[in-house]
C-alpha cells in the first residue's frame, strides 16, 4: 500500500511556500509513488483534520504563486486557547489525525515558531519532517530559508526607489525593513540598495552617531541620505532598558509573581511601536533635515518568489521526500554549502540565528562608510 505524507505551511506566509509544497507533492507522486494530502490553515488545520489531496491538477500551476494554497496560523500545539481563559495540549488529537490517516510523516513548512511546533510533535512520536520559510533568513542550522531572497530584493528595490524622492528634496529618507529580530534582511537590502545608514537589532545604535554621519555627509556635498533600519533595531539606551527588565524576570523564583514585570514588557514593546518615526523626528531635531519614514511591511512577503527561492523550495523540497522514503524523521532539511542536508530537531528548536558582528557584509559595509550607528 502506497504511503501517505501530510503536509502544512504555519506562521507568517512567505515567497516559495507554494514552490515547496509542488517539490514535495510531485516528487512523493512520481518518484515514491506516495499520496499527499495538505492540511489547511497550518496546525489549526491538522488539529482539525481539514484536509484537501495534493494531486497533479492541484499542484499545477503553483510554482510562481506567492502566498500559500494552503493557508496559514499561528498556534502553539500544547497550548490552544479554547476559550475563557483554557489552554489545552491537542498534540493527542493530532496524533490520532496522523493514525486515521496513516501519515508517514507531516512536513511542516515554518520559521522559528513553526520549528518549536515540529519539535513538540516529534517528542510524542509524530513523525514530522521540516522545511526552513521566512523572509528573515533567522532560522539556526540553515545557510538560508526560502522567502529571504525574494524580500531582500523587494526591500532593495524599495531603497533604490528612494534615492531619487531623497536627492530632489535634500531629505533624510528612512525605510524599515522587516526581520523581526534579526537584521539579515535589512543588512542585505540596505547594502545592496545603497543606504548611508543601516540599524540592526544586533547592534544597538546611538541616534546621535546617526545624526554625526548624516550631517558628516552634507559637509562633504551630499545632500540627502538613506537610512535603513530593520523593525526590531533598538537604540543603546532601549536596549539597556529592555535587557534590564529580562534580567528582572528571569532573575525570579518560578513561584514569584511576574505579572508587573511582564506588564512593564509589555508597555515596553508597545512604546515601541512607532520607533521609525520617533527616530525621524529625533533626527529632524539633530540635523536640521527633513526626514521622512516609508515603513514597507508586508509588501516584502508578496508576489511571484525570485529565481533563487524557487530553486531552493525545489531542492529542499524534493529532499524532504528523499528523508520520509528513508525512514527519518525528526529531522529539518536545510541548505548547507550547496547542498540540502538533515539536521535534528532538537537543534534546531528555540535557536534563532542573528548576523554574527563580524560577517563580511558588515566588514564590506563599514569599509564603505556606512554607518551602524555604534
Amino acid at each position: 500500500m502506497a504511503k501517505t505524507i501530510g503536509i502544512l505551511t504555519a506562521g507568517g506566509d512567505s515567497p516559495g511556500l507554494n514552490a515547496a509544497i509542488r517539490a514535495v507533492g510531485k516528487a512523493a507522486q512520481q518518484h515514491y509513488d506516495m499520496h499527499v494530502i495538505g492540511f489547511k490553515d497550518g496546525f489549526s488545520g491538522l488539529i482539525q483534520n481539514r484536509h484537501v489531496r495534493l494531486d497533479g491538477d492541484s499542484l499545477s500551476g503553483i510554482l510562481s504563486r506567492g502566498g500559500t494554497i494552503l493557508g496559514t496560523s499561528r498556534i502553539k500545539v500544547h497550548k490552544v486557547d479554547v476559550g475563557d481563559g483554557q489552554k489545552i495540549d491537542m498534540r493527542p488529537m493530532i496524533q490520532r489525525v496522523v493514525e486515521d490517516h496513516d501519515l508517514a510523516a507531516v512536513v511542516c513548512l515554518g520559521g522559528g515558531g513553526t520549528m518549536k511546533n515540529a519539535y513538540r510533535l516529534h517528542k510524542v512520536g509524530i513523525p514530522v519532517v521540516t522545511l526552513p520559510k521566512t523572509i528573515d533568513n533567522d532560522v539556526w542550522g540553515t545557510d538560508t530559508t526560502f522567502g529571504y531572497d525574494t524580500a531582500m530584493t523587494i526591500a532593495t528595490d524599495a531603497i533604490d526607489r528612494l534615492h531619487s524622492t531623497a536627492h530632489s528634496h535634500h531629505r533624510i529618507m528612512i525605510a524599515e525593513v522587516m526581520g523581526h529580530n534579526t537584521g539579515w534582511l535589512t543588512l542585505g537590502a540596505g547594502l545592496a540598495g545603497g543606504a548611508d545608514s543601516i540599524l540592526l537589532p544586533e547592534i544597538p545604535f546611538e541616534v546621535e552617531a546617526v545624526a554625526e554621519s548624516i550631517l558628516r555627509r552634507k559637509a562633504e556635498g551630499s545632500s540627502f541620505s538613506i537610512v535603513a533600519v530593520a523593525e526590531g533595531a533598538m537604540s543603546a539606551a532601549d536596549r539597556r532598558r529592555h535587557e534590564e527588565i529580562r534580567t528582572q524576570i528571569d532573575g525570579l523564583d518560578d513561584d514569584a509573581d511576574d505579572s508587573e514585570l511582564r506588564a512593564e514588557l509589555e508597555a515596553f514593546h508597545i512604546g515601541r511601536k512607532h520607533s521609525t518615526e520617533h527616530l525621524a523626528d529625533q533626527l529632524e531635531e539633530l540635523t536640521g533635515l527633513e526626514a521622512r519614514v516609508t515603513i514597507l511591511g508586508h509588501v516584502q512577503r508578496g508576489g511571484s518568489p525570485s529565481t533563487a527561492d524557487r530553486l531552493l523550495a525545489t531542492q529542499l523540497g524534493t529532499a524532504a521526500t528523499d528523508s520520509i522514503a528513508e525512514g527519518k524523521t525528526g529531522v529539518m532539511i536545510a541548505a548547507r554549502n550547496g547542498e540540502a542536508v538533515q539536521v535534528p530537531l532538537k537543534k534546531i528548536a528555540g535557536n534563532r540565528k542573528s548576523v554574527p558582528l563580524d560577517h563580511p557584509w558588515i566588514e564590506s559595509a563599514r569599509r564603505l562608510g556606512i554607518e551602524f550607528g555604534d
